[in-house]
C-alpha cells in the first residue's frame, strides 16, 4: 500500500503533462493506477473543449441520457500541494 503527498479534496497545482500550471482539486484517487482525478474550475474555454464531453445513455442515474462533462487523472507524481490555500486554511 502507498502513501501518497495528496489526499480526496486537497487543493492541488499541476507541476507537469499537458495541464502544467492548472490549479484544481482533487476528487478522488486511483491508487491502483497512482493517479488523481482532478476537477479545474478555472480552465480557458480551448482547454475545456480539449477535455470534451461525453455521451451518456439513459439510466436511472441520467433518465434522459445526454452529454456530460469530462474529468481530467493526472499521475500523483505530477501534482502538488498548493501552498497558498494551506496557509489560509491555517489563519
Amino acid at each position: 500500500m502507498s502513501i501518497y503527498h495528496v489526499k480526496k479534496g486537497d487543493s492541488i497545482y499541476v507541476l507537469s503533462g499537458k495541464w502544467k500550471g492548472e490549479e484544481g482539486k482533487i476528487i478522488s484517487v486511483l491508487k491502483s493506477k497512482d493517479r488523481v482525478v482532478l476537477e479545474l474550475p478555472n480552465l480557458s474555454p480551448k482547454k475545456q473543449e480539449e477535455i470534451g464531453r461525453k455521451t451518456v445513455k439513459k439510466s436511472q442515474a441520467n433518465p434522459n441520457g445526454g452529454l456530460i462533462e469530462r474529468t481530467i487523472s493526472v499521475h500523483i507524481s505530477n501534482v502538488a500541494l498548493n501552498t497558498k490555500t494551506k496557509k489560509e486554511k491555517e489563519k
